[in-house]
């Protein structure tokens, strides 16, 4: 159970890394800029923190996540993440609740406050643009 739930997570953070490095092609201010900056450079981080673990507990690799649709609107882009952010929440307090091993904790307690972190910052940007 923990396995696939860690999969959906490496496959979600990959794309959220993506999403974000388009929706930060979308806006010439600076403090937005900022903001998907700090998420998307949080989301690799996380990537490569849950690659790690899934390493340590199957001795592979999840290979080729898809990318996700590219940012075209970023109003509608940020309310989108705002939701997948909250949702990635959800996601990871499940996750800590079954966790197998020590080792597992950290990775996960970072990407969940991380997330809640990034909703903040997309609420910012989309209360900003009339939401």
């Amino acid at each position: 159970m923990f396995v696939n739930q860690l999969k959906q997570a490496i496959e979600d953070e990959y794309r959220s890394y993506y999403f974000y490095k388009s929706m930060y092609e979308q806006t010439n201010n600076q403090l937005w800029r900022d903001f998907i900056q700090h998420a998307y450079e949080d989301e690799k981080s996380h990537y490569e923190m849950m690659q790690q673990l899934y390493y340590m507990m199957t001795g592979t690799f999840v290979q080729n996540p898809r990318k996700p649709v590219a940012c075209h609107d970023l109003k509608e882009c940020a309310r989108r993440a705002l939701v997948d952010e909250l949702d990635s929440v959800e996601h990871y307090k499940i996750m800590l609740l079954s966790i197998p091993f020590q080792q597992a904790y950290n990775p996960i307690f970072i990407a969940m406050h991380d997330e809640m972190e990034h909703a903040i910052r997309m609420t910012a940007i989309y209360n900003a643009m009339g939401g």
